[in-house]
């Protein structure tokens, strides 16, 4: 079988990465069933690369010769710096191979000063290094080189998606932009999330904590017959509240984070907890360590707080409760939790309705950035 051939520029600018699903939604008046029609998602990662004359011809001479065919990708988005330098002859790569995509028996891309890359085969893959099948020759160009001048990155097998791009500032400068749909997608393990009845919950620090874009509404029909007033008839039971949030990483550890959760959700599939942080349930006083009554706020009418979950923004940790009754306390709502707290909840603790979401799409883009990655997601309310 023929050698691959390696796409081996190295990217110098914003690379994108696009997580595909597919789910099948069929809602009902009172819910929704959701069936995964593909349980890993396609990977497709466009590089945009800065290039000379010399890297602009051998993209178009590489193109010419292997466009329909498969390719081997360094996947740049998931680089790394080693731990230490590297010398000729040596047989491993000290770095953490938790947070990209090595695998056992496939390769690496090994990259000096930023220039075209070498990829070299791993024989194993263990926490802290990369074993490698044979030693490293010429892949470095001294004998010994700084670990500050290399870059290593997983390569995974691919097929070009488009055309490739090229435009030209000048002769000798110019930008490829280049699209791969990436081969054998990898089985990613959900991050340890808190969770309360049986969903995780994302209370991650990467959620940026912006003005969310919101939009409430629920499926109506407007009946007209152009005569009399116009009749309002509910399709649904389900109240559907939808946002976009936006996730931010930084660094190799939290952008594998990132892509982890994002894996967990399998597109529209699954669903899991989402604090509102809009901070709608104001104390109107302190609670004691075991009590289970709290005052606040009117809000909403007695019924809707029944069956609601809230997220308590507690000194020791955040906790989760549902509320159980509402009645009228004077000109408060006195709402029984599920359970009490097992600490005192003092008045100024921060209370938020938490909202069972899933993802309202299959497709999910990240953009990674020489500093972070950066995600936006529209999400929907679920029943809970």
């Amino acid at each position: 079988m023929p050698e691959l051939p390696l796409w081996s520029f190295p990217a110098a600018q914003e690379t994108s990465e696009v997580l595909e699903w597919r789910t099948d939604v069929l809602t009902s008046r009172a819910g929704e069933q959701r069936i995964a029609l593909r349980p890993r998602p396609r990977e497709i990662v466009t590089f945009r690369h800065r290039l000379d004359a010399l890297g602009m011809a051998r993209t178009a001479e590489l193109a010419r010769a292997a466009f329909a065919g498969d390719w081997q990708i360094p996947l740049w988005h998931m680089a790394l710096q080693p731990a230490a330098d590297l010398a000729q002859g040596a047989i491993e790569i000290l770095l953490d191979t938790g947070v990209a995509d090595f695998r056992s028996g496939g390769l690496a891309a090994i990259a000096v000063d930023g220039r075209e890359a070498a990829a070299v085969a791993i024989a194993s893959v263990q926490a802290d290094r990369l074993i490698l099948a044979e030693p490293l020759v010429l892949q470095l160009p001294s004998p010994v080189v700084a670990a500050p001048r290399i870059t290593v990155a997983p390569i995974r097998a691919g097929v070009l998606t488009s055309a490739i791009a090229v435009t030209r500032r000048r002769q000798s400068d110019g930008t490829v932009t280049a699209s791969f749909m990436l081969r054998n997608a990898p089985d990613l393990a959900a991050p340890v999330l808190p969770t309360y009845l049986g969903r995780p919950v994302q209370t991650d620090p990467s959620v940026v904590r912006r003005p969310l874009s919101a939009s409430l509404r629920r499926a109506v029909e407007y009946v007209d017959n152009g005569f009399g007033p116009v009749v309002v008839e509910p399709m649904r039971d389900v109240f559907e509240r939808s946002e976009t949030i936006t996730l931010k990483a930084k660094g190799p550890t939290t952008r594998q984070l990132l892509r982890r959760w994002l894996w967990s959700l399998r597109g529209r599939q699954a669903s899991f907890w989402l604090p509102t942080w809009g901070r709608e349930l104001h104390l109107r006083a302190a609670m004691t360590s075991g009590s289970v009554l709290m005052r606040v706020a009117p809000v909403a009418s007695l019924p809707a707080y029944v069956g609601r979950a809230i997220i308590l923004e507690m000194p020791s940790a955040l906790r989760f409760r549902t509320i159980t009754t509402a009645i009228a306390e004077g000109a408060d709502h006195r709402l029984t939790l599920s359970s009490n707290l097992g600490d005192p909840v003092p008045l100024t603790t921060k209370v938020h309705f938490l909202t069972a979401m899933r993802a309202d799409a299959d497709r999910v883009e990240i953009q990674h950035g020489s500093v972070a990655s950066e995600a936006t997601l529209p999400v929907l309310e679920v029943p809970a």
